[in-house]
């Protein structure tokens, strides 16, 4: 009974971690490109060293912040009214990160 209550947990555990994974290059895709791809109205363009360079100056929790509420044209929250901040600080990161 045991060993059943204990694999119960290992896979519950297991389908909560799938659950809760985030696939970042899907995010940019929904939620990013829409600005970022094309720098529209500003906004660095994904991928591009250049552009990102000056914003990461400014640190990680400045440009959070600035998404979480918003920056010139970017509404609050960009377009991913669900993400946290760990996962603007990834798609940070993938953006500004050259390909």
């Amino acid at each position: 009974m045991k060993k059943l209550m204990m694999m119960a947990a290992v896979a519950a555990v297991a389908v909560s971690a799938n659950v809760q994974a985030f696939d970042v290059a899907a995010k940019y895709q929904q939620a990013c490109s829409a600005c970022h791809a094309m720098a529209v109205a500003g906004a660095p363009k994904a991928f591009d060293k250049a552009a990102w360079e000056p914003r990461l100056a400014k640190g990680m929790d400045t440009l959070v912040n600035s998404v979480t509420n918003g920056l010139n044209a970017m509404p609050p929250r960009g377009l991913c009214m669900d993400c946290t901040a760990e996962q603007y600080k990834e798609l940070i990161t993938y953006m500004s990160t050259p390909k």
